[in-house]
């Protein structure tokens, strides 16, 4: 799918993924391009949903939580797993929750000050009555942090 973001688009959104304090005016002047023209593409691209936040990205190991592991959760059917989702985001350690496919029904990424501490927070995660089964793994080191500038790349192809 082409034609989602133009040159500029890209451009502008690989120099943020870069320098996210660049600013408007620092963008501007870095693209050569008129501060009103920065400002209505960033606009338009938050309006689109394109950009979702301009938060910092924290690192959970420099904040005390250097284990991240993935837990599959096998939910009771028939309970649509609203009250498990409810249940994990009340819990701090857990980062994402995903519905999947395949054996599981609920994937979520969790972190951990220790592997003891990783025990709690699985504990936490099952106590649900809900949760029928769980599988746990944990990630050994990450190869490739999560990215999407190949994907700007790509759509303003």
């Amino acid at each position: 799918m082409t034609g989602v973001i133009d040159d500029l688009d890209a451009r502008l959104l690989t120099l943020l993924d870069e320098e996210p304090g660049i600013g408007v005016l620092g963008a501007s002047r870095r693209l050569g391009v008129a501060r009103g023209t920065v400002q209505s593409r960033l606009d338009k691209l938050l309006d689109r949903g394109v950009i979702r936040t301009f938060a910092p990205q924290l690192d959970p190991a420099a904040l005390g939580y250097p284990v991240t592991a993935f837990c599959t959760l096998e939910i009771r059917q028939g309970t649509g797993g609203g009250p498990v989702v409810d249940h994990v985001l009340a819990i701090p350690e857990v980062l994402e929750a995903h519905t999947i496919t395949g054996s599981g029904d609920l994937m979520i990424r969790v972190v951990a000050r220790d592997n003891a501490d990783l025990q709690r927070v699985i504990d936490e995660v099952v106590a649900h009555p809900m949760v029928d089964r769980s599988s746990t793994v944990i990630c050994l080191s990450t190869r490739i942090p999560h990215r999407t500038l190949p994907l700007v790349q790509q759509a303003a192809g």
